[in-house]
């Protein structure tokens, strides 16, 4: 999953007169596994039987996907209600009490890796595994001839992080700058929340397989894009065929049989699975993952604590996978970026405006906001990617080779030289005084104000941002005046008690913020 590694645990790619042309084997949803042989798919044993997973290290099972055809088989008299044979006589739980909206998917925030100013993007995120004794390795697909979407999801390696002495962030220049750069220090994701998120993917994939065989489960948003705490969620993108899939309809009823599968089979590893009926659904879901710490010196063995990492999984929303490596990118072009960004989602998060599902900003929309900001500055630290890059960034790029335009990505040098200090407060003096928000969109992709469209995606719309890839507005939450004014009050407040003050305590209560993390 981490573009900048030089083996990410997939097969080559084929020579031009084996490649295909479609990114899956066309294969319909409504296939029960019952059609399937032990030919077909070969599975391995199964690790969620008792909630453990062993830290010592193991052989790691093979998935061998074969090609598959139905050439007798007609897929339109099947229902997907057979999909799951083995779950029939189950009750189903009450969905009473699940809130009709819900927070988006986050296409936003990333991973602990401290970055090196000096090397190409994304920066070295070879993985460091767990201390000494512990080390949790995510199994890896070995794919041998297989389907074209085996292997696609680039599995992360039990390499090494950069080692922190190796890394480089923003001198401090001052005190408020020394309190950003603490709180980034403290917060950021660490290698092992980011093994632990890669390895209750590469499970659940292997068990999602066996209702959907030519899906794959994509670890998307705050793991990945560079933007992450040790907080974030965990976010996951089921892809299950190459064509838009139909949100109201085709999406919910997979994830219906996804969140069945989770309360059954899976109910001693997945804790609360809850399907949200939003605009993109979800199954939002607890892990209940254990990991045994061998210590051989003393010949026994203990548990760590439960991981309890919450997840958003949706079905086919692809923007997602795109925005986690083009966030990727601005996060390691510029050692200023990730810092500034982590601390304006503690401060957002902390006054309550960070939670689309109550009509605020999504963190999706707050990195934007950030990105922009750092792009309109009379002396701009950062560029516009995808005008540089077209091509790396285009948006018909095949999703399994996604991963890899960002290491073709060299870093910026700005000749803007101000502090991280210095930046979080003209961020909120922008957005509180100069910014239009009644008559101007902010777009990263042009890395400029643009006049607000006049489609009916953006009327009566409080806050515009243009999504980079398919240019729907990220903001659409904040339908409410009251919202919009709380949100407006907040960045004022928070750009008067900075410009008097000069201390992230009186926005932010670092103690508490650091204990929480």
């Amino acid at each position: 999953m981490f573009p900048n590694s030089s083996n990410l645990g997939r097969p080559p790619i084929p020579p031009k007169y084996e490649q295909q042309n479609a990114f899956f084997t066309k294969l319909p949803l409504n296939i029960p596994p019952t059609l399937l042989s032990h030919r077909q798919i070969i599975v391995p044993p199964l690790h969620f039987r008792n909630s453990v997973i062993e830290a010592t290290p193991a052989v790691t099972p093979v998935v061998t996907l074969q090609q598959m055809t139905y050439r007798s088989v007609s897929p339109s008299p099947v229902s997907t209600s057979g999909a799951l044979m083995s779950f029939q006589g189950r009750k189903r739980q009450s969905q009473q009490g699940v809130p009709d909206d819900a927070k988006r998917q986050r296409i936003h925030s990333g991973d602990s890796d401290t970055t090196a100013v000096n090397q190409a993007v994304p920066l070295p995120e070879h993985r460091r595994s767990f201390p000494a004794s512990v080390s949790v390795q995510s199994p890896v697909l070995h794919a041998r001839g297989s389907p074209p979407l085996v292997g696609c999801v680039p599995p992360l390696q039990d390499t090494l992080f950069p080692d922190p002495a190796e890394n480089r962030l923003p001198v401090a220049k001052d005190e408020l700058s020394q309190q950003i750069l603490e709180l980034f220090q403290v917060c950021q994701q660490q290698a092992s929340d980011l093994n632990k998120k890669e390895l209750c993917r590469t499970q659940l994939q292997r068990e999602i397989q066996l209702i959907f065989p030519q899906s794959r489960l994509f670890l998307v948003g705050s793991s990945l894009n560079g933007f992450g705490t040790r907080s974030s969620d965990g976010d996951l993108c089921l892809v299950v065929k190459e064509e838009p899939v139909n949100q109201k309809t085709e999406a919910r009823r997979i994830l219906s049989l996804v969140q069945k599968l989770f309360t059954t089979k899976l109910s001693g590893y997945i804790e609360r699975p809850q399907l949200i009926r939003a605009k993109v659904p979800i199954v939002k879901f607890r892990d209940k993952i254990r990991q045994k710490l061998n210590t051989v010196m003393l010949d026994f063995f203990f548990f760590l604590p439960n991981s309890n990492t919450d997840y958003d999984l949706n079905v086919n929303n692809v923007i997602g996978i795109r925005n986690t490596f083009l966030l990727r990118t601005y996060a390691f072009i510029e050692n200023r970026v990730r810092p500034l960004v982590l601390v304006i989602k503690k401060w957002a998060s902390f006054h309550e405006i960070n939670d689309a599902s109550r009509g605020t900003l999504n963190s999706y929309s707050l990195v934007l906001m950030v990105l922009h900001y750092l792009q309109t500055l009379p002396e701009p630290i950062l560029p516009s990617i995808q005008k540089n890059y077209p091509e790396s960034f285009d948006p018909t790029v095949q999703l399994h080779l996604v991963h890899q335009a960002p290491r073709t990505i060299p870093p910026y040098i700005s000749k803007n030289e101000s502090s991280l200090g210095d930046l979080l407060m003209g961020f909120f003096k922008y957005y509180a005084t100069e910014f239009d928000w009644h008559n101007q969109m902010i777009s990263v992709r042009e890395a400029k104000t643009v006049a607000r469209p006049d489609g009916i995606e953006w009327r009566n719309k409080f806050i515009c941002i243009e999504e980079p890839f398919d240019g729907t507005n990220t903001a659409r939450a904040v339908h409410e005046k009251q919202k919009f004014d709380m949100i407006r009050g907040e960045l004022a407040q928070a750009w008067r008690l900075l410009r008097d003050k000069k201390d992230l305590n009186c926005i932010l209560p670092l103690k508490a913020v650091k204990q929480k993390r």
